[in-house]
């Protein structure tokens, strides 16, 4: 039965390790050079409150992560973070919850945080609107006048305001 090639050994036929650790040994006369394999093992807990069931620390393997690979270790993991902040988005004060997953690298990228909370996702789609519409204005004179109007109207605004509050059809 033939032995098992280690993970240092495969890794080396990829790309040799960022790391080499030699130390020199005294053979008769003549100085060799022996190098030593450069491992490092990390156990924690980095599921946070993950919902998927993680199996008991005296069952878990070690997993193998690289660049390659780190998408799917997340997935299979899916980190969890769930709790409660400030809300400072209203006036009213309070708090609410936050529940974030993360399933790849991309899933820390802000906007992909932010879209993942409802508050700030509905802000972030208020200023993309809005960044938008400063894009459409810009060059188009007649809509940009037209808006000033109707902004600067504000008895017309109010107008139409009651209108919509007592039910009238305009």
């Amino acid at each position: 039965m033939a032995k098992k090639e280690s993970v240092q050994k495969r890794l080396q036929k990829v790309r040799p390790p960022r790391v080499q650790l030699t130390y020199d040994v005294e053979k008769g006369d003549a100085i060799e050079q022996k190098e030593l394999p450069f491992v490092v093992g990390v156990v924690a807990d980095l599921s946070g409150q993950s919902e998927v069931p993680q199996p008991k620390l005296r069952d878990r393997k070690f997993v193998n992560v690289d660049r390659d690979n780190f998408d799917d270790v997340m997935s299979a993991v899916e980190p969890r973070a769930a709790f409660q902040v400030p809300n400072t988005l209203t006036e009213e004060g309070g708090r609410f919850g936050v529940d974030l997953k993360f399933r790849s690298l991309e899933d820390f990228a802000p906007e992909a945080v932010v879209n993942q909370i409802e508050p700030l996702r509905q802000l972030l789609e208020a200023r993309s609107k809005l960044a938008d519409l400063r894009n459409k204005l810009a060059g188009n004179d007649k809509l940009e006048d037209l808006l000033s109007d109707v902004l600067n109207n504000t008895e017309a605004l109010q107008k139409l305001g009651a209108k919509k509050d007592g039910g009238e059809d305009a």
